[in-house]
């Protein structure tokens, strides 16, 4: 009897163990199916498989690359290599957004797996524009940087473009060379090369980041459209000295002046008085630290820390300097927030995925939470286009 009551006891171990191991694999098949069927190392859907190819397109339909017969890209380098970053070359440069949507671009459900056929193209339709895109690559004339463009009403993704780059279909032999040490080094025009600048990368913000000072000044002094400050290209701030980058100095000037002219000695007596608990609360406010995810990609953190700061470190930290560091992804949808009326339009690069006549995933716009009011984005909008018109035009 005894050695019955322990068999049954082993027999029901033994059961909820396969109940257990069943739970689990079903539930990793459910969540994690359809990133194991579109892994780039899975043989069989791989480019130039036997079940599926697919093909990327701009938003207005122009083909930038055809995998029916291994990777073909477009016709124009240009543009081939200012999407290197998004598109990759198939080797040491990924695609994380033909990755992302695999499973759709591969015609595959959860229930009946993968069942489309080379007869049944997929096509991938980006939201990027070859005008915009090739505006920015020929413009930056082969610095080392970032340019993102986006419709701040949809979210759309116009431009996203990372620099160093090179021609996925002429990828360099090599990206080192050795320095007169013997050493094994990266050449100066590829550094960071594979480096998504766009979306990982942080920068010091600079005076780009005087928006942020600027519309805490907005809700928080009372008599800031009235008040005036005299620049003459310096300014002691707690016994250390902050220069303008003007350093014959701005006169007697506005705050809307301010602004316009990216005066360091306004904005260093505004930060000061707003005190770095406010800037941080705006930092926050304003998502500068805030990480984004869209179609695959996720976005470097920013920081704003001003734990322990004096009045002078608060000072250029008001001006976009001391310790800020932002996401140029980020920074492009506060700014667009400001046009839109305070509210962030979620970005995206990838609109629509059909296979066959299916639509497999179509984007549609996410509006983000508020991180101003109307009335302060509509009057930092005003007073960046009269920065726009009295500097620029």
């Amino acid at each position: 009897m005894n050695r019955l009551a322990k068999r049954a006891w082993f027999a029901l171990v033994l059961t909820a163990v396969l109940l257990v191991g069943m739970l689990t694999v079903t539930m990793r098949y459910a969540f994690h199916a359809s990133e194991w069927v579109s892994f780039r190392s899975n043989p069989g859907l791989q480019v130039g498989g036997s079940l599926s190819s697919y093909r990327v397109v701009t938003r207005e339909g122009t083909e930038l690359l055809n995998t029916e017969n291994g990777l073909d890209y477009c016709d124009d380098a240009a543009l081939r290599s200012s999407l290197l970053h998004l598109l990759g070359d198939g080797g040491n440069v990924p695609s994380y957004v033909t990755d992302k949507y695999g499973d759709a671009l591969n015609g595959y459900n959860i229930l009946n797996g993968v069942y489309s056929s080379q007869n049944e193209q997929a096509q991938m339709r980006l939201t990027i524009s070859p005008t915009v895109q090739k505006a920015a690559y020929n413009a930056m004339q082969g610095k080392k940087g970032t340019v993102g463009v986006y419709n701040y009403q949809t979210g759309e993704i116009l431009c996203m473009l990372s620099l160093p780059t090179y021609d996925p279909e002429n990828p360099p032999d090599s990206i080192y060379t050795t320095d007169e040490n013997g050493n094994t080094v990266v050449k100066d025009e590829y550094d960071s090369v594979y480096f998504n600048r766009f979306v990982w990368s942080t920068y010091t913000p600079g005076s780009v980041y005087k928006l942020v000072t600027a519309a805490a000044a907005i809700d928080c002094i009372d008599d800031i459209e009235t008040r005036t400050f005299y620049c003459g290209g310096s300014v002691n701030i707690d016994g250390t000295t902050v220069t303008c980058h003007n350093l014959d100095g701005h006169g007697t000037i506005t705050f809307e002046q301010a602004l316009a002219k990216s005066c360091n000695v306004a904005f260093a007596e505004l930060a000061t008085e707003l005190g770095a608990e406010t800037l941080s609360r705006y930092s926050e406010r304003m998502q500068i630290s805030d990480s984004l995810q869209f179609d695959g990609l996720t976005t470097a953190r920013g920081s704003f820390d001003l734990t322990n700061a004096d009045e002078y470190a608060t000072a250029w930290s008001g001006i976009g300097q001391y310790n800020d560091q932002i996401n140029p992804c980020q920074f492009m949808t506060l700014v667009g927030a400001i046009a839109n009326g305070g509210k962030t339009a979620q970005p995206y690069v990838v609109g629509e995925v059909v296979c066959g006549d299916s639509v497999q995933y179509e984007a549609k716009t996410q509006m983000g939470q508020r991180i101003l009011s109307e009335e302060t984005a509509e009057r930092l909008a005003e007073m960046m286009c009269y920065a726009v018109v009295t500097n620029y035009s």
